[in-house]
């Protein structure tokens, strides 16, 4: 299995804005949303990405077109990675929206919370998991277990994603930060996964590309699964 880094998408013209803008047409990435996703290109120098994998949503498409273009990589298109569905939840105020009842029930007991006219939390969790474990399973088959590859999502599927990767409930998720243009990285392997990083902002990302493995006696090796005990450094 291969290592992913989780995108979340540059700030937007909804960020901020105090709206719910969820998958409402047309959200762009601001000025500084633009300059964050120029910058990509210069975070991820010396990174080597095997693919690019997107949500269908314009702000998501626009932080990965720069780093697209000068990899020369195509953008895969996952529906499975969109914005979560907050049906008529959708493009209020989120002043307004804390007073809804439901909305505790986001902030407690988000496995429990089902927007109306649109998808459950829980839901969005399975699709988004699914999503990026059937990827990481194709990129892994072309490019082999020490492939690296990049998604671009938005904040709650991200979150999702670690939360399963944490071994985390779903109801614990909103404890997990993921700010606009943050990088968190994943890897994953037969037995589990190992989360690398998570809401990065500037740090160097070189280490996260696994060494290629040393194969003993012309046998490949396989990609080791165990934890380091004692810590990273086993010291």
């Amino acid at each position: 299995m291969s290592t992913v880094i989780l995108l979340r998408h540059g700030k937007s013209t909804a960020n901020g804005s105090g709206v719910l803008a969820g998958r409402s047409p047309k959200v762009n990435l601001d000025d500084t949303g633009r300059a964050q996703a120029e910058k990509l290109v210069e975070r991820l120098d010396g990174v080597p990405l095997a693919g690019l994998v997107v949500s269908p949503m314009l702000r998501c498409k626009q932080t990965v077109g720069p780093l697209a273009a000068a990899r020369e990589l195509e953008k895969v298109v996952e529906p499975g990675l969109s914005e979560v569905d907050y049906g008529d939840w959708t493009g209020k105020e989120l002043k307004h929206l804390a007073k809804e009842p439901l909305w505790r029930v986001v902030q407690a007991h988000a496995s429990a919370a089902v927007f109306p006219g649109g998808e459950g939390l829980a839901a969005m969790q399975a699709r988004s998991v699914a999503a990026v474990r059937a990827h990481d399973r194709r990129i892994s088959a072309e490019h082999g277990d020490h492939a690296v590859w990049l998604l671009c999502s938005h904040g709650d599927v991200i979150k999702s994603i670690l939360a399963d990767a944490l071994g985390q409930h779903l109801d614990a998720f909103q404890r997990i930060v993921v700010d606009p243009a943050s990088i968190s990285v994943v890897r994953y392997t037969e037995t589990r996964p190992f989360v690398m990083r998570v809401n990065d902002h500037g740090g160097d990302l070189r280490g996260i590309v696994p060494p290629e493995p040393k194969p003993k006696r012309g046998k490949k090796a396989a990609p080791n699964s165990d934890a380091v005990v004692g810590g990273t450094t086993g010291r």
